[in-house]
This record gives structure tokens, C-alpha cells and sequence, in this order.
């Protein structure tokens, strides 16, 4: 079985009307304020997931400061997952940094959202007010045994749309911080795994983190997946596209490129999802 645990979805209203959702949504008019940035349909999935042979896609709004904007794009991704319960798996997405959201998190996860995210902070690092919010979401999310996915990116190298000016300290604070929730670091974490190779700590610290390979061929050599299975384990990496950024067949090439074994690639590509979101 193969599962894209990282596609993004949007209703209509959204799709053609985007640039009438800026206004007061800095980090959606960041990284879909350019003509070039595209946006999926339920039916835009589905047909992804025909042509390129994948089974399964775990998919997820957008963090929306505006809660009605939040609930929008959340009742679209449960009813789209309630029609396709054997193509589409619900996270529930939501932006920490708004007041009172755990009502909108209390929801989604009553209505069979199966994690959340993909949670961000676009616009900073995740510095300690913004790992402080994330505590009840975090506390809901242990409750019904929901993973969490985090927006992570390498805090070095070239900028674009989205790399946020988070730190590796920021995101291992993060994790100790909340060492019970189960926890998906996106984008290979920004590459915090490469630290297992210190004698003390980080290893252990890591025993509910996977990692997910969304945006991989625009940020690393395909050597980060043997690299990857080394450190990190080959049951703690996810595979994940960020549809509509790339289609999985980049990654499918470049786990062949790396000389990834058969099993080694049905473990990223599905296995571990399946276990993971208990599908």
C-alpha cells in the first residue's frame, strides 16, 4: 500500500477566489499569492493518486487565523474524507497562534480526523509562546492518540515561499516539550535526525518523531534517504508530496536513486503511515 501523507486541499470558494482570503492571512498570500502557486480539488487528488499509483493520501487545509475560514476548509476535508473513505484520510488543520481553537481541534477529531495538521508558524520560528500555544491541541491530540505534523524546515541554505526562521533548538525544544504526542516533523525535520549520531540525548529524545519527505527533490540530494534510513530508522520516515508542490513520482526516483531496497521502500511509502494512522 502507498500513502501520501502530505496533500493539501481546497474548496472552490478558495480555489477561485484566493487572493479575496489574503487580507489578514499573511501566510497564505506567502505561499499562494503567486500565479504559479497551484491548489487541489478533492477530484484534482483522487486523479493524482490514479495516474501515479498511490492507494492512499492523508490530506489537510491550511492554518487559518480567520476561524470561519479554519471551519471551511476543515468541513471540506472531513466530507471529502466521509465520501472516499478508502482514498482519503482527514487531518484537521487550525493556526495555534488563534485564541480558543481547541473547540475547532475537539471537532475535527470528534468528526474522525485521524491527526492534525499540517500546524505551522510561517511568519516566525517556534520560539516558546508559540510552543506554549500548541499545549492544548497537543493535550487533545494525546487524549484520542492523534499524530501532529509540524511545518520544519533546514535553518540554513537558499530562502523561498514558506521556509520559516526556525532553529534546530527551536524544533528540539519542541519535541522534548511534548515528548508523549505523537509528532510528524515535516520536510526531514530540517534535518534535526542527523544529530543521532551524538552520543547522548537526541536519540532517545526522538522516539515519537517521524519525518516526512514533502518538498525533497527541491531541497536535497536523493542521498537523504539512505542518510535518512541510517539515522533516523526506515520505520520513521513518512512519504509525503505537499501536493500540489510535486507529484510522487519525483520522490518514487529518487528513492531509487538513493538504491533504496524494495522493503525499505514499502516501509516509507505506506507501512509506516498505515501503523502510524492506524488505517
Amino acid at each position: 500500500m502507498i500513502i501520501d501523507v502530505h496533500v493539501h486541499i481546497f474548496p472552490k470558494r478558495i480555489r477561485e477566489n484566493k487572493a479575496t482570503y489574503f487580507q489578514n492571512e499573511p501566510a497564505f498570500e506567502l505561499l499562494y499569492g503567486s500565479d504559479a502557486a497551484n491548489m487541489a480539488s478533492t477530484a484534482d487528488v483522487l486523479a493524482m493518486l490514479d495516474e501515479q499509483g498511490v492507494d492512499k493520501a492523508v490530506v489537510c487545509g491550511f492554518p487559518w487565523a480567520n476561524m470561519a475560514t479554519c471551519k471551511l476548509n476543515n468541513d471540506y476535508v472531513l466530507n471529502a474524507c466521509a465520501k472516499h473513505p478508502d482514498r482519503l484520510v482527514a487531518m484537521g488543520c487550525f493556526d495555534p497562534l488563534t485564541t480558543h481553537y481547541e473547540e475547532e481541534v475537539a471537532r475535527c477529531a470528534a468528526a474522525g480526523a485521524a491527526g492534525m495538521g499540517e500546524l505551522a508558524f510561517y511568519r516566525s520560528g517556534i520560539d516558546k509562546r508559540c510552543r506554549d500555544q500548541l499545549a492544548p491541541a497537543m493535550e487533545i491530540c494525546r487524549e484520542n492518540d492523534l499524530p501532529v505534523m509540524i511545518h520544519t524546515n533546514e535553518p540554513v541554505g537558499h530562502t523561498y515561499p514558506g521556509k520559516t526562521p526556525n532553529t534546530l533548538i527551536q524544533i528540539y525544544d519542541l519535541i522534548k516539550q511534548y515528548p508523549d504526542n505523537k509528532l510528524i516533523l515535516a520536510h526531514w525535520g530540517g534535518g534535526i535526525f542527523f544529530y543521532n549520531l551524538l552520543k547522548k540525548e537526541v536519540k532517545p529524545s526522538l522516539t515519537n518523531v517521524w519525518f516526512d519527505t514533502a518538498a525533497s527533490p527541491f531541497l536535497y540530494r536523493p542521498d537523504i534517504y539512505r542518510l535518512a534510513v541510517d539515522l533516523a530508522g526506515v520505520d520513521r520516515i513518512l512519504f509525503g508530496t505537499d501536493y500540489c508542490l510535486l507529484k510522487p513520482e519525483r520522490y518514487f526516483q529518487e528513492m531509487d536513486a538513493a538504491g533504496l531496497s524494495g522493503e525499505e521502500k514499502a516501509a516509507i511509502c505506506g507501512g509506516n503511515a498505515k501503523e502510524l494512522f492506524g488505517l
